[in-house]
Parts: structure tokens; sequence; C-alpha cells
């Protein structure tokens, strides 16, 4: 058996649990920092904070004990990114063993830095794609990149995967996979807002492609592969978050293109990842002296954070 802990019990560590479960091999424990859903999850074989109307697989298990992960063979990541490097030095205290470690938690340190690089185990991978939770519980066949070392990759491939209809394509550039998962964010805010204000296939893609070409540019920025954008945690990524409502970074960029009031200081439960990211990436691209090559980076940058209006943020996305 594939002995499977998965850190975090939302909506998406659920969603990846019960698809593994699908493979007989795998035995999955969810791990949980919220002892209701533990004791739902092993009483009821549902997590209705979450999922209100499914069922769960009954092989899949929940605990709230940092002992489960003892005899881990791949821990998977999928709380928030801010936690992740403290919550990553609390599983080492409690194996001796090197677990696969997968971060499929989309952002950055408190940092800055990227964070499996951050995470103290010699195996660790970045695991990214288009991949909303409702549609990976439901079933639908759903693609990540695997970035990391190419024998975990074959052997996460054709051991865990076998029978959960996932599909994987594959970069050995970590950095270059969780960069766009960052990066996709901040676009879709950007794409958003251009689609909160026209309503218009026309403009979307208009923005979109130069959102492709300015994830290329950060790419090279960041001395990254530059094909990867062209991977599942690419285009592929990017057009799901940038171009569908199930997303709260684009949803956030329509309410401000239809001009509702936003205030980025204000503390609020739905994490907008994108948000951080804009504040990050803007003051990258200046202190490198490359602003002018990221006009949307720097447009978003303006409106959200200094005194640009609404129209100011469109002449310059249009421009």
């Amino acid at each position: 058996m594939n002995n499977i802990v998965i850190a975090g019990a939302g909506t998406f560590g659920t969603a990846v649990a019960e698809r593994l479960c699908w493979n007989s091999s795998n035995k999955v424990t969810l791990h949980t920092i919220e002892t209701d859903v533990e004791n739902e999850i092993n009483e009821k074989h549902t997590n209705r904070k979450y999922f209100p109307t499914r069922s769960l697989n009954a092989n899949l298990s929940a605990t709230s004990s940092f002992s489960v992960f003892k005899d881990a063979d791949v821990v998977m990541l999928v709380i928030p990114s801010k936690a992740i490097v403290s919550f990553s030095e609390e599983i080492r205290k409690n194996t001796d063993k090197e677990p696969l470690i997968v971060n499929l938690a989309k952002g950055m340190s408190d940092s800055g830095a990227f964070i499996t690089e951050n995470i103290p185990f010699k195996r660790t991978a970045s695991m990214k794609g288009p991949s909303f939770a409702i549609e990976t519980i439901n079933g639908y066949p759903t693609s990540f990149t695997f970035g990391g070392k190419r024998e975990d990759y074959r052997f996460f491939r054709n051991e865990i995967l076998p029978g959960t209809q996932f599909s994987l394509d594959y970069s050995s550039d970590v950095r270059a996979v969780e960069l766009m998962s960052i990066l996709k964010n901040m676009y879709a805010i950007a794409i958003g807002i251009v689609s909160g204000k026209f309503n218009s296939p026309n403009v979307d893609f208009l923005v979109y492609t130069k959102a492709v070409n300015e994830m290329r540019g950060l790419l090279h920025i960041f001395n990254c592969e530059e094909d990867t954008i062209f991977r599942y945690c690419g285009i592929g990524d990017l057009g799901l978050t940038a171009l569908n409502d199930l997303s709260r970074n684009r949803t956030l960029g329509m309410l401000i293109g239809k001009g509702f009031g936003f205030d980025p200081e204000t503390k609020s439960s739905t994490v907008v990842e994108g948000l951080r990211t804009i504040k990050l990436i803007g003051n990258i691209t200046r202190e490198k002296g490359v602003a002018d090559d990221f006009p949307l980076v720097q447009a978003l940058y303006r409106l959200i954070y200094e005194s640009d209006n609404l129209n100011d943020y469109t002449l310059s996305v249009l421009g």
C-alpha cells in the first residue's frame, strides 16, 4: 500500500483525497486541525463544511495527530501557502523517514521565497494545474504539472495515480512550476477587471495574450525554464483561473471592473492570493528596472495600491 497523508481537509484537500482513494493501492488519510471535520469524516464519511451534498469514500480517514506522518510515503500539502514551511518543520519532527513531499498550495511564503526551497526534506515536488475542487471531487479528468525529480514523477504517475483520472505532464524546474501558480492568480485579477468592465471575449483574450507573454518574461527574470508556460501549470491553469467564474481572483477582478469599491488591506475570510502577488511582483519588477516590460503588472499595482482609477487601468492594459 502507498501510505498517503494529505495535509489540509478543506475543499481542495478533500477533493484530491477522494480521487486518490480510487486507486485501491493507496491508503489515504486527511490531516486536519478542525476536530469537527475529523470526526465527521471518520463517523459519517462526509465533510459537509466544504461539500454539503457529497459522500466520501469509506476508506478515507482523517486525523488531527501529527503521528500520522511517521509512516507516510507521500505527504501532500494543501494548506495556506504562508503556513507550509512551519507546518513542514512539524512534520520533520514527527518522522525519521524521507517521504515525498508534494506542494499543491498556490502562493509564496510571507518572505517571498519559493515554498519548496524551504521545506526541510530531501524529496520535494510541486504539483499545479487547472483543477477546480468541485470538478475534481466530481470525478472529471483533471491535469497537473509535476515539478521535481524525474524518478519521483515516475513513481507518482505509475504508483499513486492509476485509476484516479488524474493526468500529469512534467517539468524538472520546480521553481518554474511554483512561479506559474503564483502568477496566474495575479493575471486572473487583471483579466477579471476587463471582463467586468467590457464583457467582451475580444478584450478578454487581448489581455490574456499579454498575460501569457508577461508570465514567460517573469520566468526569464527568475531564471526559470521559459517553456514551462506551455505546461498544464502555465497556460492551462491561467486559462482556468482567469476565464471561469468559479475563480476567486477573477471574481474579485470582475467586481472591481464593475465599479465596486475595494480596500486591499481589509481582512477577509476568503483568501485571494493574487493580491499578495501584485504587491510582490510589482516591487520586484521596479527594483530590477524592468517595470516597462510588464505593463499589466504595473497597471494592477497602480490600481490596487496607488492612486490610479479604473479608467487609468483600462488605458494602460489596452493601449
